[in-house]
Order: structure tokens, then sequence, then C-alpha cells
């Protein structure tokens, strides 16, 4: 073996990548991984950025492919540069984000006899990835290469159909790792196919329900009035948020739609189900007949609650295009593995327009109620009344992506109903804060418009490091940070009444002054303290190029009597 069969391999193995259609990769800095690193950097049709931590480079990954609905590549060295991946291969596989992931690894010669930096990274992500494919070290004959393109195109492929997730290739790599002069044009076997077309291509499969089964919904829908639409994150069709919302109106059926869905907008949406389905005796009085659930279930515990609670009359027909099993109380009584948006056409096609009446009205009087009473408890700057203005004002053109804990139910509960809303996007396939920033920072990178994030001051601190991208990358991004000096979520639970010990072990009080980040990573600093001067700092920072963090200070235990008191004011309203 030599170097130059090494990057004649890869280069053709990259080649392959890039006619199946990658175009972005994301790198670590290693000597192992010198060749794969230089082969997809010099790849023209690849963009390649840089990333010096490994687990902020998988995340930032990963928001690249959420945003494009596209797999992006990962490259890093041997070791525990590897397992520093292992963070966002999970959350790609629970999420169903396309991934190709390519770790370098020493012979098997080296490993297991002590040499450095070697670790077992077969099957390194277990059943977090989708597939695996340990690549040995082999003569750059035209039968390799043809295989290495082969093989290039099922990991494309594989990370893309079907089910989306992550795919992992672990290269095989000796020494020497650095080619001695220039890689010559040719490539034994005459190289790829003719016109760029990948060495497989493969076509696009729209798993469509059969008239059997569109006949039997219709059937349901109509035996069944009192039905509702519960709505959860359905993040790779941006298209299929308004899908619902029209079949929604079509139909004449409430709607429950959390808004990484997409679908809190048109006449039926249910902004404020969060807040109403706390009072156990309003929502046993709107017990539905049938409910027709799309994506994931929703964030919020009191709607999985209400929903767990049906009685077994009521009919819950889960949609989900690879037929996942997202059933946690087993209450779903039908499973359609079908494509939603496509299902949800056809079914508007199918059925007679109607307005809903008293049953739509049942729960679009209180949602305005719940509306109403909320605003008149936001009179000042809070958590609440951030994820509110965010809701109310950023445009739709934007990507706006939130993080879990606090922000993510903030923004479900307090998000208006709008015709237009921006894009939520949101790490909820692990519900982990983890990687955050580096997510946020991977879909500015990828988004057409502008990217806000909405973070905690737990999650900023777990991943400071990701604020690297805004000096390194240029990278614009808008960081609206809630600072509450610690996880304020634990303050609802039953065990913030432990005292010093949760203070300290659980609630995790850190005392950092971010704006000290901000100077460090090169980003712009506004502390503000009132709803004005909230707007006013965005509005500046939307109009800026560069990355700014403003910074909202909180109090744990006010945020905690805040949110009882808004529950309480739509409990009397309604």
């Amino acid at each position: 073996m030599t170097a130059l069969d090494t990057y004649l391999n890869l280069r053709a193995f990259v080649d392959e990548l890039a006619r199946c259609g990658l175009r972005e990769a994301c790198t670590s800095p290693g000597s192992r991984s010198t060749p794969l690193v230089l082969s997809l950097v010099r790849e023209p049709r690849l963009r390649s950025t840089s990333h010096i931590d490994e687990r902020c480079g998988g995340f930032f990954a990963l928001g690249l492919a959420k945003v494009s609905g596209l797999p992006v590549a990962l490259a890093c060295t041997s070791g525990t540069a590897a397992a520093n991946y292992a963070p966002a291969v999970i959350e790609a596989h629970e999420a169903r984000v396309p991934l190709i992931v390519l770790t370098a690894d020493r012979p098997p010669e080296l490993r297991d006899v002590g040499a450095g930096q070697t670790i077992d990274q077969i099957k390194l992500y277990g059943g977090a990835a989708k597939w695996f494919r340990e690549v040995d070290d082999q003569p750059a004959t035209p039968e390799r290469l043809r295989w290495l393109r082969g093989l290039a195109c099922r990991a494309y492929w594989t990370a893309l159909e079907s089910r989306p997730g992550p795919v992992h290739l672990n290269f095989s790599l000796r020494e020497p790792l650095v080619l001695e002069g220039r890689l010559p044009p040719e490539e034994p076997g005459g190289g790829g196919r003719p016109d760029g077309r990948p060495w497989v291509r493969r076509a696009a499969v729209v798993v469509t329900p059969d008239n059997a089964g569109l006949d039997e919904l219709v059937a349901e829908l109509g035996r069944r009035p009192r039905a509702l639409v519960v709505a959860g994150r359905a993040e790779r069709d941006p298209q299929l948020g308004a899908a619902v919302a029209s079949f929604a109106e079509h139909a004449g059926l409430p709607l429950l739609a959390e808004p990484t869905s997409g679908a809190r907008r048109g006449a039926c949406a249910i902004a404020h189900y969060d807040a109403l389905l706390r009072d156990q005796a309003w929502g046993a009085a709107r017990a539905p007949e049938l409910v027709l659930r799309v994506g994931d279930l929703p964030t919020s515990k009191p709607l999985r609650q209400w929903l767990h609670s049906l009685s077994a009359d009521t009919l819950q027909i889960a949609l989900d295009p690879e037929g996942a099993w997202q059933d946690p109380a087993g209450a779903a009584a039908m499973l359609l593995p079908a494509d939603p948006r496509t299902l949800l056409e056809a079914l508007t096609a199918r059925l007679p327009a109607r307005d809903g009446g008293d049953w739509v009205t049942a729960w679009t009087a209180p949602d305005r109620a719940a509306a109403s009473a909320i605003a008149a408890a936001l009179d000042g700057l809070s958590e609440p009344r951030v994820a509110a203005e965010l809701g109310a004002r950023l445009p739709p053109g934007l990507t706006l992506v939130v993080a879990s804990s606090m922000p993510i139910r903030d923004v479900e509960t307090f998000f208006p109903v709008r015709a237009d809303p921006p894009r939520v996007l949101s790490n909820r396939g692990a519900n982990g804060i983890d990687g955050t920033v580096s997510t946020a920072f991977g879909v500015a990178a990828g988004a057409s418009g502008r990217v806000v994030l909405l973070i905690g001051d737990v999650a900023l601190a777990h991943d400071i490091g990701g604020l690297l991208a805004a000096r390194r990358l240029g990278l614009p991004l808008v960081i609206v940070l809630l600072h509450n000096d610690g996880g304020g979520i634990f303050d609802f639970l039953p065990v913030a009444t432990e005292g010093d010990v949760f203070e300290h072990h659980v609630a995790t009080p850190h005392r950092l002054d971010f704006g000290h980040a901000a100077a460090l990573y090169g980003l712009a600093h506004e502390p503000v303290s009132t709803p004005g001067q909230l707007n006013a700092a965005l509005d500046r920072a939307l109009a800026g190029t560069g990355a700014t963090l403003i910074s909202v200070r909180s109090d744990r235990k006010r945020n905690v009597a805040l949110h009882r008191r808004i529950w309480e004011a739509v409990r009397v309203a309604v």
C-alpha cells in the first residue's frame, strides 16, 4: 500500500458522494484522518467547515442536515475523537436526521496492542448507526475503485432513504498519510459514470395510502364528527405544516399544533392547549371521538396525559412516513405508514368541506380567552414574555432554533397562532441540551434566511465551545439567552423541595457572566431588561451581519410563580 493508493481510493469515494448530492462536510483536525480530511476539503463541490471540537462538529453537521434535509459528512481522527460524535449521532438517530460519519482508524495490526490513540471503533455507535461498514486499506485497482464508488452511493442513499439517520464508515488507514507529489488526474478503470451521474442511483419513494385505507379514514371521520388533529415535531418537510392546517380547516377539526410542526396556523389552530388542558374537567368535557396524530408526540405533558387518558372508544390514529412506533401509552389503535402530506392532501380531496360548528368553537373560543389572560399576565420581561414576543415578531422567512428544557416548553405554551409562522427547529429526538449552540450555527450555515437561537444558560454553558463558530466560520446568529443561573425546569419539579442539595446538585447555579464569553468568541453582547429593549435589540441584531448574544436575566423562583399565575388565570378565564 502506498499513499497514492490511499488518495486515489478516497478521491473516488468522495467524488461519488458529491455525485449523489453531498454538498457539506464537517472536519476536525488529526493525523490519522489526514487523507480523509484532505480528500473532502479538496473536492470543489463540497463546502467543508473546520471544527476544533468533534462534539461541536457533530452537532453543527446535525443542524446543517436538519435545515437542508440532506446528508452531511463528518470526518475525524481515531480514538476518543470519534467517541465525541456519539451525542450527535444518537440525536440524529432519534430525530431521523441523515449523517455520514467517516472515522479514521489504525489498521488491524495496531489495534489492541498498545498503539497510541487507538480504541475499539467497530460499531462504535451501536444501534444509533443505521448502517456500519469497516473500510480496509487496499491497492487502488479498477475493481477496488468501483467498489468504493458503490460504497459511497450506498452510504449516501442509506442515510437519506426510508427512515433517515446516521451511517458510520470506519476507515483503516496506514502510513504514509501524506502524498508526495501531485495526485494524477486519471483514475485506474476510467473513473465514474458519464455526465456526472452517480454509480448507483436510487429513485425517491413516497409511501402513499391505498384507496381502501383512505376510504376507511373518510368513513371513520364521518362516523366520529368530534375529531381533532394533534401535530408534533415534523422538521423534514417544510410544507407539511401548511398541509396539516389546510386539512384541519377543510374538515372542520380543532388543530393542536406544536410550533415545531409548522402547523400552528389557520382558523382551527389552538395555541394554548398546554395551559387549557391543565384543567382536567375542561379537558374531559372535550374528549374527542377520533384523534389524528401527525409527527412526534408534542412536548406538552398536559397534552400527552390528556391523550393517554382518553377512553378506548376514542380512535387514535398515528401517521408516520416510516411507521415509527410513537405511542408510549399504547393509546393508538391504528398506525399508518404513509407520507403525511400526501395522505392529508388525498383526504382533503375526498372529504366534503365542513366548518366544525360548535365542536371547533368549543376549542377556539377558550383559546382566545386564554390568549387574553396570558397577555394580561405578561406585563414585564420574563421567560414566557420572551417566547411570546419571538412568536409574534419573528418574520416568516426566519428559522428559530429552540433549546430543550424550559425554552421549548415556553415556545409551545406561548407562541400565538400565525398565518405565516417562522420555521421552528429543536433537538427533540433524545431531548438533550447538549450541542444546542453548535446545532444552531449549523442551521445558520444552511438556512436561506436569518436564524435565532432561544437557549437557557445551562445549555449555553454546556456547549460554550460552540460559540467559536462565530469567529472561525464568520456565521451570523442571534442568540437570545434566558439567564436564570441554573436549570430552571427543575424548580417546577418535586425535587425542588430538597433544600441545599437541590440547589447545588440539581439546579446547578454557576454565576457565569456570559458577556465575557461573548467578548472571547467575538459576539456582540446586549443585556436587556424590558420588552422594548428586547425588541430593539432583536431588530438591530437581525439587521446586522455578525453574531449577537442578547441576555435576559430571570429569577427561577419568580419564573415558577409566574407560570402558575398564568395557568390559574387561564383556568379562571375559560
